[in-house]
C-alpha cells in the first residue's frame, strides 16, 4: 500500500510538471497534497498501550493430613541373658530382623529395643528398670539370622543377682520412729516368704515362742 502511494505521487508530480492549463495543474496539486497527507498518516505509528497479561490464580490444593496410626508392638517376654564382670548380654530369639529397622532407647537404668516390620509385625524387648546402672552410649544391638544380641556394658564392675531391679526384702527398715521389734518382725516375714520349708518351720517356731514369752528375742530360735 505504501509503495503504491509513492509511485502515484511520483507520477502526479511528473504530470504537474508537464501540465499547461491552470485548472489541470490545480487539480493535480490538490491530489498530490491529499496523497502526501495520507502518506504521513500511514508513516506515523500510533503506540498502543501494552496490555498487562492477566495471571490466572493457581488454585490452592488443600491436603488433608491423615494422622499416623499408633504402632502396636508385641512384647517379647521370653529371652535369655548372661553376664561377665563388665557387661550383660541379652539374647532375643527372633528371625527376619532388619538391622536398619531396629530402634534402641537405652538409659542408665532401662532398656527398650524395638524391632519394626518383622514379617509384618512389630516387636519390642523392654526392661523398665535394670538391676544396676549401665553405660547407654556403649550399648549395641547386633542382628543375627535367627536372634538379636543386646550388649549392655555395666557402669560398675561386678555380679548382678538378676537382670531386673528388685527391692532388697531382707534389708530391715531403719526408720528411727518405728519400734525396733517391728523392723525385726518385717525382716522375719520377708525371710519366711523367701525361705524353704526348714526355714519356715524354724521362723514359725520362733514366732510362737516369742508370743508365748519363751523367747525375748524372736530370732533366738533361728540362730
Amino acid at each position: 500500500m505504501a509503495d503504491e502511494m509513492v509511485l502515484d505521487l511520483e507520477e502526479l508530480r511528473n504530470l504537474r510538471s508537464v501540465a499547461k492549463r491552470p485548472r489541470v495543474v490545480s487539480f493535480i496539486s490538490s491530489e498530490i497534497n491529499r496523497l502526501e497527507q495520507l502518506s504521513k498518516e500511514a508513516g506515523s505509528t500510533v503506540a498502543l498501550p501494552m496490555q498487562t497479561p492477566v495471571s490466572t490464580p493457581t488454585p490452592i490444593t488443600t491436603t488433608k493430613v491423615v494422622p499416623t496410626p499408633a504402632i502396636n508392638y508385641i512384647t517379647l517376654g521370653s529371652f535369655s541373658w548372661e553376664q561377665d564382670n563388665d557387661k550383660v548380654k541379652i539374647y532375643v530369639s527372633l528371625e527376619g530382623v532388619d538391622q536398619e529397622k531396629v530402634e534402641a532407647n537405652v538409659k542408665p537404668m532401662s532398656c527398650d529395643v524395638k524391632f519394626h516390620d518383622v514379617q509384618g509385625k512389630n516387636y519390642r524387648c523392654a526392661i523398665p528398670k535394670l538391676n544396676k546402672e549401665i553405660v547407654p552410649e556403649k550399648c549395641k544391638v547386633v542382628v543375627k539370622p535367627t536372634r538379636v544380641i543386646i550388649t549392655l556394658p555395666k557402669a560398675s564392675k561386678g555380679n548382678w543377682l538378676d537382670l531386673h531391679f528388685k527391692e532388697d526384702k531382707l534389708k530391715p527398715n531403719m526408720d528411727k520412729d518405728r519400734d525396733p521389734m517391728s523392723g525385726i518382725m518385717d525382716l522375719m516375714k520377708n525371710m519366711y516368704e523367701e525361705g524353704d520349708d526348714d526355714m519356715k518351720r524354724t521362723i514359725a517356731k520362733a514366732w510362737t515362742d516369742a508370743r508365748s514369752g519363751k523367747a525375748a528375742d524372736p530370732l533366738k530360735g533361728y540362730n
